[in-house]
């Protein structure tokens, strides 16, 4: 078994932008899925906004973002990024969030996801924003 961590960078409506400029810079491969793709859409104004996006460079770069939805504080520059961990099987990925849960807050629980077998978020004791999932393909 393996893990990943990539910084996950958060935007207001700029992800798609943000994520451009750093496949300019650094090059790679751009992938991004709006809200209306993942059927995710709460506000129809941020329908074509990324909820999931990624550059990822032979190279070794690699960063995530998306756009914040409106119904969540965001402060550009504050709570401006998450640490992503991806692994290979539920099992996995669960043992990490059991012990990064002690003292922490979850913001959303783990469990399968539409994207993922399964996804959490959480506020560690340290303030620090974990996503924890399955490597999964999107067929969107």
């Amino acid at each position: 078994m393996s893990i990943t961590t990539t910084t996950h960078l958060n935007f207001r409506g700029e992800a798609r932008e943000a994520l451009e400029f750093y496949q300019s810079v650094f090059g790679g491969d751009l992938a991004a899925v709006t809200y209306k793709d993942a059927g995710a859409v709460q506000e129809e104004s941020e329908a074509d906004q990324v909820m999931w996006g990624q550059v990822l460079g032979g190279n070794g770069f690699h960063v995530m973002a998306y756009d914040v939805p409106a119904r969540m504080a965001h402060q550009r520059g504050e709570n401006s990024f998450f640490v992503s961990v991806r692994g290979e099987t539920v099992e996995e990925v669960t043992g990490y969030w059991e012990k990064l849960s002690d003292g922490a807050t979850v913001v959303i629980p783990m469990g399968p996801a539409g994207w993922a077998p399964a996804y959490g978020m959480l506020k560690d004791r340290f303030a620090v924003v974990w996503v924890i999932d399955v490597a999964s393909g999107y067929n969107g």
